[in-house]
């Protein structure tokens, strides 16, 4: 690899001499060149002094800066190389911090740190022992590619690995695209939730890659052939429409099961809607637990229970309706043989009322 700075880490009172490395790789993407659309003729972009109007070469490309009053100042290598900043040629550690404290939302570029030369060798690893010991980073300021920028050191697979950061003013409030406060989260549904996180299990690196770079370049091989481009596949979704979010979640745990080789099943414990609590989501702080019990089995128990608790409950309604709300079990044990005797009453009954009418009948004759 060819390094792109060379400088040194400050480190107290040590100095460690190092070379840059660039820790990424972008040539793998898609990369499409601008075409004439009415004869496919290749579209290039020249370098043109708006003073001559004449094309201006690479090497005769110089740096300038756009003053208030639009006055262009022009700026040379050396002048940048005389700037009194010690980080042009440093990169100065001011503090060690825990990995957590740094949002990703500052990591910019990503860089392998090599040690330059024989004497850098033992400093360099003490201080990536230093750093992988303590679970720590180290936060610096460093002067690259004609700007200073805030810089992270950490232990990496055997080397120093430095990421760029953007200053904090850099980063954009997110309270204009955050969603209303008032918006309220179910448990049961915050429950689903965190099972389909566990549901979907771990991530294999092995299993990533381009899919939209192979189906470019089908594209590009089907068109060269002379033939169509197969269809593409349709994407599973809802198409925008909108759906139960309860049974979208079922159906997502019952799916991730399925394809972990684990079964449908269940998705989750039935919970009763109109009895179960409404929390906001920002006032939860025992996510993980609830997580933890409902994979460890904690919510099969709870399920298992209130089915029982719900069974028995719907037994005794439908025994409590049979026996007219008072003696239901002993309706519901004995109706045969209370029914046989009702009828036998009630035969009696109507024989006794029929001879006394007819006795009746008889007299008044």
């Amino acid at each position: 690899m060819r390094s792109v700075w060379n400088g040194a880490v400050s480190f107290g009172l040590v100095s460690i001499p190092v070379k840059t490395y660039s820790a990424t790789e972008r040539t793998a993407s898609v990369s499409f060149v601008r075409i004439h659309e009415k004869d496919g003729g290749r579209i290039h972009y020249r370098k043109v002094c708006e003073l001559d109007g004449e094309e201006v070469p690479n090497e005769e490309v110089g740096k300038g800066y756009q003053a208030a009053d639009d006055t262009i100042v022009p700026i040379t290598d050396e002048d940048l190389a005389r700037l009194p900043l010690p980080t042009t040629k440093t990169l100065t550690i001011l503090a060690f911090v825990g990995a957590d404290e740094i949002d990703p939302l500052q990591l910019d570029k990503s860089y392998f740190l090599g040690p330059n030369g024989v004497a850098a060798a033992k400093p360099y690893a003490l201080l990536r022992e230093a750093l992988e010991h303590q679970e720590k980073v180290a936060i610096g300021k460093v002067a690259m590619h004609g700007r200073e920028t805030l810089a992270m050191l950490r232990s990496h697979d055997g080397v120093i690995a430095m990421h760029t950061l953007l200053w904090p003013d850099q980063i954009r409030s997110a309270r204009a695209v955050a969603p209303s406060d008032d918006i309220e989260i179910r448990e049961s549904e915050l429950t689903l939730a965190e099972t389909l996180m566990d549901s979907l299990g771990e991530l294999d690196e092995s299993e990533l890659h381009d899919d939209y770079r192979e189906a470019v370049e089908e594209l590009v091989a089907a068109k060269l052939e002379g033939g169509e481009p197969t269809a593409p596949r349709a994407a599973p979704g809802t198409g925008g429409k909108v759906i139960d979010l309860m049974a979208a979640l079922e159906n997502s745990v019952r799916a991730a099961r399925e394809s972990r080789g684990e079964g449908g099943g269940e998705a989750g414990a039935e919970q009763d809607e109109e009895s179960a609590s409404v929390t906001p989501i920002r006032g939860r702080k025992t996510a993980k637990k609830a997580a933890a019990k409902t994979a460890s089995g904690g919510g099969a128990k709870k399920t298992a229970a209130a089915r029982k608790t719900s069974g028995s409950a719907a037994k005794k309604t439908a025994s409590g309706k049979a026996s007219g709300g008072s003696g239901g079990k002993k309706a519901a044990a004995g109706g045969g043989s209370g029914a046989k005797k009702a009828a036998a009453k009630t035969a009696k009954s109507t024989a006794k009322k029929s001879t006394a009418k007819r006795s009746g009948k008889k007299a008044s004759a």
